[in-house]
């Protein structure tokens, strides 16, 4: 009888401790990245290469969570939803994307890439914001400079987005970003287009 009870309280204390580690696992942890957005534009002239960055952006935006946005001074930092990469390696990345699609495949390479060292053109972006509103979109303020390699001509110019979610989530946001960015990429392309044209 002794045996029987004590192999019925091991039995229950290991259905007790099997229940316990399985309350205990942490919660499944997300992951999200940006990608290329733009389509292809007609009458681009040829760029032989382009070097985006370094891309510069708030240290509130410098972290692996996803920062969102819920009210004009309170922000949610979402430990559970996080970049699979930093913003700061992923933006220029992306944009290097969208202008070589802009700009008929030309070379375009990202900070800090050594491929960019010796680039005709040279891009630099100052991101002043990019937020994620819960609910809404995305709002995205840059000011940027493209610059001819061994001239002093710079175009300078600021980009104010904004794209609406258009539906519910984090993956909604997420591909606002994306599109944002796309839009900030056109605006790079305009500047280059202009910085390449032939003085009049």
């Amino acid at each position: 009888m002794t045996t029987r009870r004590l192999m019925i309280s091991m039995i229950a204390v290991c259905v007790a401790m099997a229940l316990l580690a399985g309350c205990s696992r942490s919660p499944r942890v997300t992951f999200y990245t940006l990608s290329a957005a733009a389509t292809p534009e007609s009458s681009t002239p040829a760029f032989e290469s382009v070097a985006i960055g370094p891309v510069t952006l708030p240290d509130l935006l410098d972290s692996p969570q996803l920062v969102v946005r819920t009210t004009t001074n309170r922000v949610d930092i979402l430990e559970m939803h996080r970049w699979a990469e930093p913003l700061k390696s992923q933006i220029p990345r992306i944009i290097a994307a969208d202008l070589t699609v802009l700009l008929n495949q030309a070379r375009v390479s990202a900070y800090p890439q050594n491929a960019g060292l010796d680039a005709e053109y040279r891009i630099l972006v100052d991101i002043q914001r990019f937020e994620m509103t819960a609910g809404e979109g995305v709002a995205l303020d840059a000011l940027w400079s493209v610059r001819r390699t061994g001239e002093d001509a710079t175009k300078n110019g600021r980009s104010v987005v904004s794209e609406p979610a258009g539906a519910a989530g984090y993956d909604a946001l997420v591909a606002a970003q994306s599109r944002a960015l796309a839009v900030l990429s056109r605006d790079l392309a305009q500047a280059l287009r202009a910085v390449a044209a032939p003085p009049r």
